[in-house]
């Protein structure tokens, strides 16, 4: 089974840190001279994370997840009280594994469907020690390392 292996740790939202927000869209094109100022602050944690006491941060560790834009050594928001939809990308614990995949729900199955051809969907069945521990709600990565 392809397993990621993710790093779960709690979330510290005891800090506060408020950093220069533009407040207005950023173009992708020719910039305009009247965006060239900062409104207000940003709270990364208000920002990414909606229920602190159940939200972890998890750093990737694997391949499997790359067609759906999450590499190695990013960071997922992680928030385990929110209900597992269709199609959502979920942090699960399978036969002693965590594993992360994009679940997909089927009458008698449940399936966890990686985002890289290397690897081969997984199908849950009753026979399986399975749980979907979390469901990843924001990915934070650096480009410049």
């Amino acid at each position: 089974m392809d397993a990621e292996k993710i790093e779960i740790v709690p979330v510290n939202n005891a800090t506060e840190l408020s950093l220069p927000f533009m407040e207005n869209t950023i173009s992708a094109g020719f910039p305009s001279p009247a965006e060239d100022y900062l409104e207000n602050g940003i709270d990364l944690n208000k920002e990414l994370i909606r229920h602190p006491s159940t939200t972890f941060f998890g750093r990737v560790k694997g391949d499997s997840m790359c067609g759906a834009g999450i590499y190695e050594d990013d960071i997922l928001v992680i928030d385990k009280s929110l209900d597992a939809r269709n199609d959502d990308i979920a942090v699960c614990f399978i036969d002693g594994e965590f594993t992360l995949k994009r679940i997909r729900k089927e009458k008698d199955a449940v399936l966890l469907i990686p985002a890289n051809e290397k690897y081969k969907p997984i199908t849950v069945t009753a026979d399986n020690d399975f749980i979907i521990w979390g469901i990843v709600t924001s990915i934070v990565r650096k480009i410049r390392r």
